[in-house]
């Protein structure tokens, strides 16, 4: 398994930056560009999952890199609930709600896995790699 050296090699960063260039190009249409607060809510909570993945990696601690990834994670949750509120509210079809909800729903589970991996790994991160 090759070495991770920048956020951007990972998965998982790549997956939500896709998804949140979804968010903000289907926001641009329509009465849901017209809805700026909720518009700029969902725009901003998308964001912050890769926001907070590449915090956390950039921070070159263990620990400190699984609680950005829980903020992410929790992040995909807030995302899902607004999807709710978009769909309702007539600002996306079904099927694109469909197809973004269960995105969402397959990144937050790879968050978790890689989660339950770093705390199973005795790696320390950069910060840490000289301590006992």
């Amino acid at each position: 398994m090759s070495t991770i050296k920048k956020f951007e090699d990972l998965e998982i960063w790549q997956i939500a930056e896709k998804l949140s260039l979804k968010i903000f190009t289907e926001s641009t249409i329509g009465e849901f560009y017209k809805d700026f607060r909720f518009k700029d809510q969902i725009r901003a909570a998308s964001g912050s999952i890769m926001d907070n993945i590449a915090e956390g990696f950039e921070r070159s601690s263990r620990l400190e890199f699984i609680n950005f990834l829980g903020f992410a994670k929790g992040s995909c949750g807030e995302v899902k609930s607004q999807l709710h509120r978009a769909k309702d509210q007539q600002y996306i079809t079904e099927d694109f709600f469909t197809e973004l909800y269960e995105s969402y729903d397959r990144l937050s589970a790879n968050i978790a896995g890689f989660i339950g991996y770093l705390n199973r790994t005795s790696i320390k991160g950069q910060k840490f790699k000289d301590r006992n």
